[in-house]
């Protein structure tokens, strides 16, 4: 399999964290090493901005500080896990990364794209993933999926319109990029597992 670095994406209550999973015990079941991680997180320091970032007690953040702290923590997690990892021919698997900045602080908050284009290649530079599962759904079945939850995070608290943002921001990035594979999340999890395996081994 060619495909090392392996990212998810897609809407809060998309279904890609069951994804992320499923296909993390598929490739230890094949003994393929593999490491499940995600973003904002996935070293320390990273988690620990994590915390920051999603923290509801915290006034909310302006959407450059938020740009800012996510690429601080994804420089961290790049350097001190990814490419270590890589570098030992382990597959990557995380559950986010650089795409959903742009869904999200770019999209649905308004920052421009160039100015998140910069701020990647001040940081992490041309390092990006081999290939993207975007799990899409309509907002509508995303949040009658997350209604019930106990453990919501900020984000998955605000409403309809920003997800709605979220979403058209993440169909705008898979028009435009051969690397994003787009998925109907509207299909039942294994459906959605065994199009995503059979892609992986196609390529």
């Amino acid at each position: 399999m060619k495909s090392k670095f392996i990212t998810f994406e897609g809407i809060e209550g998309s279904g890609k964290s069951t994804q992320v999973k499923k296909l993390h015990e598929f490739f230890l079941a094949k003994n393929l090493a593999s490491v499940l991680t995600r973003e904002p997180g996935g070293t320390r320091a990273s988690e620990r901005i994590r915390e920051i970032l999603i923290d509801e007690k915290i006034e909310k953040l302006e959407a450059k500080t938020e740009l800012f702290l996510n690429f601080a923590a994804r420089l961290e997690h790049v350097e001190k896990l990814i490419k270590p990892s890589l570098a030992q021919k382990k597959i990557v698997i995380s559950d986010r990364f650089f795409d959903s900045t742009y869904a999200y602080q770019g999209s649905a908050f308004g920052l421009e794209e160039k100015l998140i284009d910069d701020v990647r290649k001040m940081t992490i530079g041309d390092f990006a993933p081999d290939i993207t599962f975007l799990i899409d759904v309509p907002v509508e079945v995303a949040f009658a999926r997350i209604t019930n939850r106990s453990d919501n995070n900020r984000y998955e608290k605000l409403g309809l319109d920003f997800h709605q943002k979220v979403r058209e921001g993440f169909l705008h990035l898979a028009k435009k990029n051969p690397r994003i594979r787009l998925i109907n999340g509207a299909q039942n999890p294994q459906e959605i597992f065994t199009e995503i395996t059979q892609i992986l081994t196609s390529i």
